[in-house]
This record gives structure tokens, C-alpha cells and sequence, in this order.
């Protein structure tokens, strides 16, 4: 089904981009993902280099010597691949496999920070220690097993090394403030599913409250949309995160836990501007209602400034702005 946008066919819906389960991979085909993974991240720690090098150049030296190591990594997995399999390497990337976390662009950034970078270099040599340590258990093929294995090793020695460049390059006031590996995976496993569920629901459920709220002037009524709204975005919610990333390469634990926890916070959003219409009164309900979306942005605001590196005045602007176009979109819809 297509629109025409601007005389040109626009898609309505997209057909999802087919992605194949790590544990279906062959060991052709895993030698063959090791490879792009290995010249992705030898780009990527360039383009760090790059970006450090006018405001810390001992720090993108550092990125230039694992840029180097990746690309030795790289010709080895190729020598292998030869030996083995030929000279075509098919190319499967990391966006083909399920369980691989996307990356943002960090490193197209000017100026880079130095702290983005090196949490962002932590989580890739995580990540691809992870990978290789399953690929290698997977393999049956002994010197495929052998150099998957010796990859992880030295990915292992790469996270080493970020942390010697942390506890030499931040200072003891940053470092206090951070709680390392643990912070990040608490992060990457609850915060950032229950954070992106909280803004769902309390941002995508003001237009339909509200709306109802103003067409009808009837709290019953209003509550019962609330209540659907809510709900409706919870599971929906809950379902997306718990099937977009099984959690195996990314350290992003159980993805069913991060759908319940996704799909509760999501609920829970809707429902805290939803249950003041219990109150049979249709002004001292919708002022109630309008107290809870200003403390519930004010949290989601809080929320994104401690964990998610948003200054509060931006996280609260990005926030705030957002609900407040919504309540008003759905008060302008309702009393039309």
C-alpha cells in the first residue's frame, strides 16, 4: 500500500528487513561476519583517532593502536577463510544477525568527547569478546575453533587496555561518579527499556485522554480510553523490545525481562494521567490529570539527565515540549 507524497509513491508500511539467528550461522558464514566486524570496528577506532587527535592526541594514539590490532585480526580471519573456504567472502554485517546492539554514530561527532568514546570503545570490545567466545564454542572445525578462541583473548586484553586508558585519562571526580560495568549494564538492561516505555506511555496517551476527555466531558468514559490506551501500549510496547534483541551478543540480558519491564513502565506512564478521571468531577479530574503529566515528564526529564548523559535543561526541553504539543493536540481534537 503506498501514498503519493509530493507526486512520488511513499510506502505505508515497510516490509521488515529479514535477519538471520546467530545460532543458524554456518562456520563459512561466521568467519565471514568476524571479518566485517573486524574492518567496522578498525574503521570505527580510526574515525575516533581522527576525531581526538587536535584535543587528545595521546588518546587517539591509543585508538590508532587498536585500529591496527583489528585490522591484523582481520587479515588473519581472511588467511583462514582462504584456506578454507576460498576467495569470495559473502557479506554478512552485523545488521543481518539478531542480538547485535546498534550502534549510534558517535564518532561522526565534531568535537568528539573523550568520555563518549571510551564508553563506546568498552561496549565494542564487549560486545565482539562476546561474540567471538560463542562463535568459537559453536565452531567445529579446529583451526577455526583455535583463532576464534585466540580472538577472544585478545578482545579481552583490548577491554583491559580501555580501562587503563580510563583510570589514566578521567579524572578521580568523573570516575566517582560513574559506577563502571555495572552502571552500564544496569543501563543497557532496565533503564533504557523502562525509560523508552515511560515516555511511550505518557507521552502517546495524552492525545487519546484528552481528546475523549474534551468531546465528552464524561470521566467514566475518559477512563475507560485511558485504561485501553494504557494497556493497548503496553503490550504492544512490551512485545517490540522482548523481539527486537534476544540479549545473546549484546550483554542486554533476557529479552523477555526487558519487554516486561518496557511493557510495565509504558502502562504504568498511561495510567498515572489516566486514573484521576476516577474523580466523577470533569474540571477537578482533568486538573489532577494535568499534575500528574507535568511530575511525569519532570521524572522522565530526571531519568534521562542521571543515566543517559542529558543535561536536565535539554532533557527537560526535549520532553516537555513533546508532551505539551500532545496535550495540546488532543485538547484541540476533542473540542472540535
Amino acid at each position: 500500500m503506498t501514498w503519493l507524497v509530493f507526486g512520488h509513491p511513499f510506502p505505508l508500511f515497510r516490509k521488515a528487513i529479514p535477519m538471520k539467528d546467530f545460532s543458524a550461522l554456518t562456520e563459512q558464514e561466521l568467519l565471514a561476519l568476524a571479518v566485517s566486524l573486524e574492518e567496522e570496528d578498525a574503521r570505527i577506532y580510526d574515525e575516533f583517532a581522527t576525531g581526538l587527535r587536535e584535543n587528545f592526541p595521546e588518546s587517539a594514539k591509543v585508538f590508532n593502536a587498536l585500529a591496527a590490532e583489528e585490522n591484523g585480526h582481520r587479515h588473519r580471519l581472511i588467511e583462514l577463510y582462504r584456506q578454507r573456504f576460498g576467495e569470495h567472502i559473502p557479506l554478512i554485517r552485523r545488521q543481518d544477525v539478531r542480538g547485535f546492539v546498534q550502534r549510534k554514530p558517535v564518532w561522526l561527532a565534531r568535537p568528539l568527547s573523550l568520555e563518549t568514546v571510551r564508553q563506546q570503545a568498552e561496549l565494542m570490545e564487549a560486545e565482539t569478546k562476546r561474540f567471538y567466545t560463542r562463535a568459537a564454542r559453536r565452531s567445529t572445525d579446529a583451526a577455526i575453533r583455535q583463532l576464534l578462541g585466540d580472538l577472544a583473548d585478545e578482545e579481552r586484553r583490548h577491554e583491559a587496555r580501555a580501562e587503563q586508558l580510563e583510570s589514566r585519562l578521567v579524572t578521580p571526580e568523573v570516575r566517582e561518579e560513574e559506577h563502571a560495568s555495572e552502571r552500564r549494564l544496569f543501563v543497557l538492561q532496565v533503564v533504557q527499556p523502562g525509560l523508552a516505555g515511560l515516555m511511550d506511555g505518557s507521552v502517546s496517551t495524552l492525545a487519546p485522554l484528552f481528546a475523549a476527555a474534551f468531546a465528552t466531558h464524561d470521566t467514566w468514559q475518559t477512563f475507560l480510553v485511558g485504561i485501553a490506551s494504557a494497556v493497548g501500549a503496553g503490550i504492544s510496547m512490551g512485545f517490540a523490545e522482548a523481539l527486537s534483541d534476544d540479549g545473546s551478543l549484546t550483554g542486554r540480558g533476557s529479552p523477555w525481562l526487558r519487554g516486561l519491564v518496557c511493557g510495565v513502565m509504558t502502562a504504568v506512564g498511561g495510567l498515572g494521567h489516566t486514573l484521576p478521571y476516577l474523580i466523577p468531577h470533569f474540571w477537578t479530574a482533568t486538573a489532577a490529570a494535568a499534575a500528574v503529566v507535568a511530575v511525569e515528564l519532570g521524572v522522565i526529564s530526571w531519568i534521562r539527565n542521571r543515566y543517559m548523559d542529558t543535561t536536565f535543561l535539554a532533557a527537560a526541553f526535549q520532553v516537555i515540549i513533546g508532551g505539551l504539543l500532545v496535550f495540546a493536540t488532543g485538547i484541540l481534537i476533542g473540542s472540535a
